[in-house]
């Protein structure tokens, strides 16, 4: 994980590909959402972060993708990165499913020739061949998540970020989600997860962090931090 602010200098492991060093970000006065973070994340790594409402999360994806920036601190990331993390974002409510493809899959920096091989694909991943020229604004929550993850995960992207947007497709759909961010394990791309659900986290991730009021309160083996968190949280 990673991020940057005035002279500070990073040591980061050839390993590592997110480091995130002394990191604050805060939106009031005097308070900060995140504060003095340092985590790296390693190449090929499903990373979970896990924590209750208001715990960072979030905040951390968005420093991640630089739609927020920090107030102190460096985030370094290698390779191209892509991410879901808000319902809906990257496409256009009036165009239709299919030219939402070419939409958002040219934000993540893919050609029209790159597009045109990989739509069928998207498609049938999605499951909505039946609704793809319909326009987005009549899709269900359910269905821009099928479309949006189909998509991700088309990009060749090093790096793929995922908020609670998974949470909102149904159960088959969920689980056809996980069995392919097994797969992308495999091919040795890096995700970094974050869940309520505790569940997809161990089904997933060998590593985690949980974060506390802005901090990591614990790093290391997701079962026992999971563990550890239920524990505590009773």
């Amino acid at each position: 994980m990673f991020f940057c602010s005035s002279i500070i200098f990073v040591s980061i492991s050839f390993s590592a590909i997110i480091s995130i060093s002394h990191l604050y970000a805060g939106y009031e006065k005097g308070k900060d959402v995140l504060s003095n973070l340092s985590v790296e994340v390693k190449e090929g790594e499903i990373f979970a972060a896990v924590g209750a409402n208001g715990s960072g999360k979030s905040t951390l994806l968005k420093l991640m993708t630089k739609i927020i920036y920090p107030n102190k601190g460096k985030i370094i990331t290698r390779g191209k990165l892509t991410s879901l993390l808000e319902l809906g974002a990257g496409f256009h409510a009036d165009f239709s499913g299919r030219e939402n493809i070419y939409f958002n899959a040219s934000i993540f920096g893919l050609t029209k020739k790159e597009i045109d091989d990989r739509l069928e694909q998207i498609i049938e991943f999605s499951e909505l061949r039946d609704y793809i020229d319909n326009p987005v604004r009549t899709y269900s929550s359910g269905m821009f998540m099928r479309l949006a993850f189909a998509v991700a995960i088309n990009v060749d992207a090093d790096i793929l970020l995922v908020d609670e947007i998974l949470s909102v497709g149904d159960q088959h759909f969920q689980a056809k989600c996980i069995n392919k961010m097994k797969e992308l394990k495999k091919e040795g791309k890096t995700m970094v997860f974050v869940t309520h659900s505790l569940g997809s986290a161990q089904e997933l991730c060998d590593r985690s962090i949980w974060l506390s009021n802005g901090i990591i309160k614990m790093d290391g083996d997701t079962n026992a931090i999971i563990e550890k968190y239920i524990e505590e949280t009773k």
